[in-house]
């Protein structure tokens, strides 16, 4: 009761719902109360026992006590003290039985008072956070109503997940997409843990992401509480950048170094919040922002270095284009380059789809999961000019060629063998000096025809592909070509890893769709996550991506470890259609034990219809089993208003 007498009244149970000798729990506002019928009266008590938070209400009476479920502790069902005139009672509530009910009489509610993590999320707002992925647990409840205000406010969106794992896989690929950063958030613990895979995909491919953990209490923090995990230990190699939020730390300062870090260095920030520091009271202490926090980063390469290339492509007839996921922001210069010097642009598999395979100096991409034509057009080559690649063992850029190397990593620059030309600086800025270094200069050998030629052979050859049925189900190159005549021409497209993967590189030809994928980590079960990272942006008034439509595709291994999430798109309605090649195996692996000359074993999969299961989790689902059916399929998914699914049952070896 208030001091000027007033109370606020809530209707918490109907008449005779409550049948004498029982207890239950009952919401009130934001108040949860026990509810007792004893000696004839229904009485209502403060649920949380004061010795461990134990909820009352799911305790019972027993011998005239109210008993304390979690360590047995009694109390008075009417007046909630306890036997033996201890003071360690409960607080109880005014009840009125009313013709309509059981009503309970609360002190009205104090207003919010303002938080360290309430200044924290206003923080994360101001530096451009809008969307947080995660799940709400009983270490992260401070926190999470942080996030619940700005959310109420319109100032960012949290997704609720199924598992931890998507909530970083979410953030990573949102990430990759924009190049800025979004949130995954835990609980202590598992939770936590279950962040680190995600986490390790951001880190590898360079994507920004801030991971937002609980933790145990700081004064428990060392003997090994419950669900207590050294986060700083756990956190140390895949965040590089990670703080314990304590009572006296500077908490805008730390979610601005966060913040900062995240972007600058192309990672992973980690900010782990102990429960008791989530709800202490900050008064008015500002919140921090990114204005002169962080410099412009178009860094112009080092004199030596551009000489040296301009000299090599000068004297170049057949120089060659490749091009890597770090190059995904300064496509326009880099291919203003390419026309100039007549030059084929190759990707790596990480950049399929940078640039059309449509341009006619476009050649897909090169390596494992590349077509004949990229690496035809390095092998005919007398200079490779590569931007932004990390030259892994799978996409294969030969050592043999002279090469220039760009990157504004230093790091990345001759990693695993020397290169002629190391440039240090940003792609953008290095290609568009390049440009104007190059006007008139050059004479090279326009491969326009040569591009064009080995298209129609390729395709000549994918087309017979497509006509291959062993009776074991769908080919793959049937179903990429059906995907390469449906997909929007301007999706975006999130891929898994495993057989699915190496034919969505050879056979799926892009147009201005932008691609997603696990590159550097590799990691099963990565698509159908991003694909709500990459929803997430569509929602945007960022014009890269607003009102896209999102496809997501991996084989039925990476599906069945984050099916779950299906739900999740179902709950936000999110309008993402997932193609899942369906041939009960682990077909990559197989594939792998026999060139190893190994017995195939343990790759099969016992799998439910998965467009059943997609029909019970409330989405649209479609089985096809013939590879005329694909394209209808494919057709009624897209256009569905919300999640879809079309399961494909494919030949594992027809890949």
């Amino acid at each position: 009761m208030t001091d000027d007498g007033k109370l606020c009244w809530f209707k918490v149970l109907e008449s005779g719902a409550l049948q004498p000798g029982r207890v239950q729990v009952v919401t009130a506002g934001h108040k949860s109360l026990a509810l007792t019928h004893h000696d004839g009266k229904i009485s209502a008590l403060d649920n949380r026992c004061p010795h461990q938070g134990g909820p009352l209400g799911e305790g019972s009476i027993e011998g005239g006590w109210l008993r304390c479920p979690w360590h047995g502790w009694d109390f008075h069902p009417c007046t909630g003290k306890p036997p033996g005139g201890y003071d360690d009672g409960v607080e109880t509530f005014v009840v009125e039985e009313r013709d309509d009910g059981v009503w309970v009489g609360l002190p009205v509610e104090a207003e919010h008072e303002r938080t360290v993590t309430d200044v924290m999320a206003e923080t994360l707002v101001a530096w451009g956070v809008k969307h947080v992925w995660g799940m709400v647990g009983h270490s992260n409840l401070g926190l999470a109503d942080a996030l619940r205000i700005q959310e109420q406010k319109g100032a960012l969106t949290f997704v609720g997940i199924r598992h931890e794992g998507a909530a970083s896989f979410a953030a990573s690929a949102y990430g990759k997409l924009t190049g800025r950063p979004a949130a995954c958030f835990s609980i202590a613990g598992p939770g936590a843990t279950n962040l680190l895979t995600g986490l390790w995909d951001a880190n590898v491919d360079r994507a920004p992401v801030l991971a937002l953990t609980g933790q145990v209490d700081t004064q428990v923090l060392g003997p090994g509480a419950f669900q207590e995990v050294d986060l700083q230990a756990a956190f140390g190699k895949v965040a590089q950048w990670s703080q314990i939020v304590l009572q006296d730390s500077k908490h805008a300062e730390l979610v601005n170094l966060a913040c900062k870090s995240a972007i600058l260095n192309r990672g992973v920030s980690h900010l782990t919040f102990p429960d008791e520091v989530q709800t202490m009271p900050a008064g008015d202490a500002p919140a921090g922002g990114p204005d002169g926090r962080v410099t412009a980063r178009e860094i112009s390469p080092p004199a030596e270095s551009l000489d040296r290339a301009v000299t090599l492509l000068e004297g170049s007839k057949r120089p060659t284009i490749i091009v890597g996921h770090g190059a995904r922001f300064e496509m326009p210069a880099v291919i203003a380059l390419a026309e100039r010097l007549n030059a084929p642009v190759l990707t790596t598999f990480k950049a399929k789809g940078l640039i059309a395979d449509d341009h006619p100096l476009g050649c897909g991409v090169l390596g494992r999961s590349g077509t004949p034509i990229a690496s035809w057009f390095m092998n005919e080559s007398d200079c490779l000019l590569v931007f932004g690649a990390s030259f892994s063992n799978h996409t294969g850029i030969t050592p043999k060629k002279p090469t220039i190397q760009v990157d504004f990593d230093p790091m990345m620059l001759g990693k695993f063998h020397a290169v002629d030309v190391p440039v240090w600086g940003e792609i953008g800025v290095t290609a568009g000096l390049l440009l104007e270094r190059l006007a008139g200069k050059t004479d090279t050998i326009d491969t326009r025809d040569e591009v064009a030629e080995r298209w129609r052979i390729w395709r000549a050859e994918k087309e017979r592909r497509v006509a291959d049925d062993h009776g074991h189900g769908v080919n793959s190159a049937a179903i990429f070509a059906a995907m390469t005549r449906q997909v929007p021409d301007d999706a975006i497209l999130a891929v898994d890893v495993g057989n699915n993967t190496y034919s969505f590189g050879r056979y799926f030809e892009c147009k201005q769709q932008a691609v997603l994928m696990s590159g550097y980590l590799g990691s099963i079960g990565f698509s159908l996550p991003a694909a709500l990272g990459a929803w997430a942006a569509t929602q945007e008034d960022d014009p890269r991506f607003r009102g896209r439509q999102v496809v997501s595709v991996s084989g039925d291994g990476g599906f069945g470890q984050y099916m779950a999430e299906l739900t999740t798109a179902v709950k936000y309605r999110m309008n993402i259609t997932h193609v899942l090649l369906h041939n009960q195996e682990l077909g990559k692996i197989s594939k792998e034990q026999l060139a190893g000359q190994w017995d195939v074993w343990q790759t099969s999969l016992h799998n439910p219809n998965f467009a059943d299961f997609a029909e019970s989790c409330g989405a649209l689902g479609i089985r096809v089993t013939r590879a005329e059916e694909l394209d209808d399929a494919l057709a009624r998914a897209l256009a569905h208003d919300g999640p879809a699914l079309v399961e494909v049952m494919s030949d594992a070896k027809l890949v």
